[in-house]
């Protein structure tokens, strides 16, 4: 057999005439119009632009919470150690209230007295003030009441100091304890 007729036999005999099946016809797809296509890149231009800003928010957010933690730990920090210098101070106070006063112009007295003042002053500057108590109405904001008691003052001011309160920064750290009037004149026999 020639070549020209094995093809023949091999390739199926096509008809001109014949219409072709639309479906096995691949339709070339039309492309979008410039407009469609830069509208289209708008819209996504704009959905990146907005979680881009919506994660530099959440990031900067995060930073400001973290910077706050972190003040708040070193804050939380000092407090304890305030608390506990507070402790010393409280037991320098009570010392020197058995102290005469003859024995306050002695040169050892004299160097307590300056210490605590100075351990009173370094405080101070770290913002830690002891709360006013005696004398003062009570607060139950600043003042923790251990007993209420007759006294020569009016009721529900504070009749006595059990206990030095402080607040540091504004903020109490340890209430005083108090007790209390109760408006009633102290019996004398």
């Amino acid at each position: 057999m020639s070549k020209k007729k094995h093809r023949q036999e091999s390739e199926p005999e096509q008809n001109m005439n014949e219409t072709p099946n639309p479906e096995a016809v691949a339709v070339p797809e039309t492309e979008p119009d410039a407009e469609t296509r830069a509208a289209v890149m708008e819209q996504q231009c704009a959905e990146w632009k907005d979680k881009y800003l919506r994660a530099m928010a959440d990031f900067d957010n995060f930073r400001r919470r973290a910077h706050q933690e972190k003040a708040d730990w070193i804050k939380l920090a000092s407090e304890k150690l305030a608390l506990n210098v507070c402790d010393v101070l409280d037991n320098f106070e009570r010392a020197l209230m058995q102290v005469t006063d003859e024995q306050r112009e002695d040169g050892f007295v004299k160097g307590i007295l300056l210490i605590e003042q100075q351990l009173r002053s370094v405080l101070e500057k770290e913002g830690v003030k002891k709360i006013a108590a005696l004398g003062t109405e009570f607060d139950p904001k600043v003042h923790e009441a251990l007993a209420h008691i007759p006294s020569g003052y009016e009721e529900n001011i504070v009749a006595a100091v059990i206990q030095n309160g402080y607040e540091m920064h504004g903020k109490v750290i340890r209430p005083a304890r108090v007790a209390v009037s109760n408006g009633s004149e102290i019996a004398h026999e």
